[in-house]
């Protein structure tokens, strides 16, 4: 008999992943050192972006999401990404000036980030790293992470599954919802 498995869009992490990946420095946009702490007491969505991706659209829903929960305490971390067939060529400054005047962004970006092989960002490598919070590697441009206001990773959304969509909607509502 054969049977079918069935992976979810997303997959809740484990209680025992404990490592902190609040400390771990990442550059944002300007070049000025930042990390996960910058966002203590927010939820937080990162998501690896392209601009020149068949996912690219998403822009559209993370903005609408990000005006929709920001004064409840969330917010979204776009992580630009040329791991994935080139679709990430352009500068950071080219990145902002695409994001700004096609998708009207105004979620933060930060520099552009390596989230798989060799160079992979020690974030991605604390997120889907052998013993991270979503052991395995992203699959495409607009893979999501969500992040408890408490720092520690919740939910992880494969790059097709839309924000706005049901699954990761309730997962944001539950997160706000919860005070630390």
């Amino acid at each position: 008999m054969l049977h079918r498995i069935v992976i979810p869009a997303f997959v809740m992490a484990a209680t025992a992943y404990a490592a902190d990946i609040t400390k771990i420095p990442f550059n944002d946009a300007s070049g000025k050192a930042t990390s996960l702490d910058a966002y203590k007491g927010k939820v937080v969505l990162i998501v690896n972006v392209a601009s020149k991706c068949g996912n690219t659209p998403q822009y559209e829903g993370l903005e609408a999401t990000y005006q929709k929960y920001k004064d409840q305490g969330f917010e979204i971390l776009a992580f630009p990404c040329n791991d994935f067939g080139g679709q990430e060529p352009g500068t950071i400054e080219e990145i902002q000036k695409f994001c700004s005047t096609k998708y009207s962004v105004t979620f933060p970006l930060m520099e552009k980030v390596s989230v798989k092989g060799e160079d992979r960002h020690k974030l991605y490598e604390e997120l889907t790293g052998e013993k991270g919070a979503f052991p395995g590697d992203v699959k495409w441009n607009f893979g999501k992470f969500l992040i408890g206001r408490n720092g520690k990773p919740i939910a992880r959304f494969e790059p097709k599954t839309l924000v706005t969509g049901p699954e990761a909607t309730e997962a944001i509502e539950k997160a706000l919802k919860k005070k630390s």
